[in-house]
């Protein structure tokens, strides 16, 4: 197998804000077992040797897909440059360094080569394409016939408070995830969409498609609460200044670690969300 040389441009359009890698690390922790039903589904119907997973983040599926195929190496495609230096250094730490290649750069800019894998994986990637519609070409191409494409998709980020929770005003959450999809309708338009027609456009047989949903309790998992913590973080940067003084009151004390109201002190908070998975082969 041939590898790529490492590429170095620098994304344009930078979704790697503060704190993000931590997130993608506790979304590995707390969603381990999730990940590894989803790469045990895959309808794969020969030996897996590479595999490409593009926008790998800190390396959720890049390490899921390595326990699933152990004779496979992996090369983790991402834009950001901090990202793939947490991914080796998992992969050092771990003793799969060997089995590990990653490529730096920007896809909407510079396709590298990545010689013929068996398998393309790319999870919660696809919607911030600038032309999905052109990267799905592009991969249906790199794929040798019967190749494999796992597409995996969540709908939106994970709810974790009751709906009628915090006491002093339920339904906050709901209110942030709507103020958040209102921005992201412009910039990630395809956030939620449904991939099919564009994979049977691009050339896919779509063989598959499942919708699998999850829910973790804070009492099964106590990495809940942090994940919790630092999600809604996140869910709420450029969003604050469109709630109402009292929202804001109350979200500051959710995300306040030193308040009796802090999302580490809840109970009852629970995980929930859903993937998506399109398994789609070039015929």
């Amino acid at each position: 197998m041939t590898h790529a040389p490492h590429s170095h441009t620098h994304h344009t359009h930078d979704p790697h804000t503060h704190g993000q890698a931590d997130l993608l690390d506790m979304d590995a922790e707390v969603l381990a077992d999730h990940l590894a039903t989803i790469t045990a589904w895959l309808p794969i119907k020969k030996d897996v040797h590479h595999v490409v997973d593009l926008g790998s983040g800190t390396g959720a599926g890049t390490f899921a897909l390595l326990a699933q195929f152990p004779q496979a190496e992996v090369t983790a495609v991402d834009a950001s440059e901090p990202h793939l230096t947490r991914l080796r250094a998992k992969s050092d730490s771990q003793g799969l360094t060997n089995r590990v290649h990653t490529i730096h750069t920007d896809l909407d800019t510079d396709w590298p080569t990545l010689g013929s894998p068996d398998l393309i994986w790319a999870s919660g990637y696809l919607h911030h394409a600038a032309t999905p519609d052109q990267t799905l070409r592009k991969i249906h191409n790199l794929l040798p016939p019967g190749g494999l494409f796992a597409l995996v998709e969540m709908a939106g980020f994970p709810r974790f408070l009751p709906p009628d929770a915090p006491e002093d005003r339920p339904g906050l959450e709901e209110r942030c995830h709507a103020a958040r999809a209102h921005l992201d309708a412009t910039h990630v338009p395809h956030r939620g969409a449904d991939w099919s027609p564009m994979l049977k456009a691009a050339g896919f047989t779509v063989e598959d498609k499942r919708v699998i949903p999850l829910t973790i309790t804070a009492k099964d998992n106590p990495a809940v609460g942090r994940y919790a913590l630092a999600g809604l973080k996140r869910l709420s940067t450029n969003v604050t200044e469109t709630l109402d003084a009292a929202d804001q009151e109350s979200l500051a004390r959710l995300l306040d670690t030193k308040s009796p109201s802090s999302l580490l002190n809840r109970p009852d908070l629970a995980l929930r969300t859903e993937r998506t998975i399109w398994a789609a082969r070039r015929p």
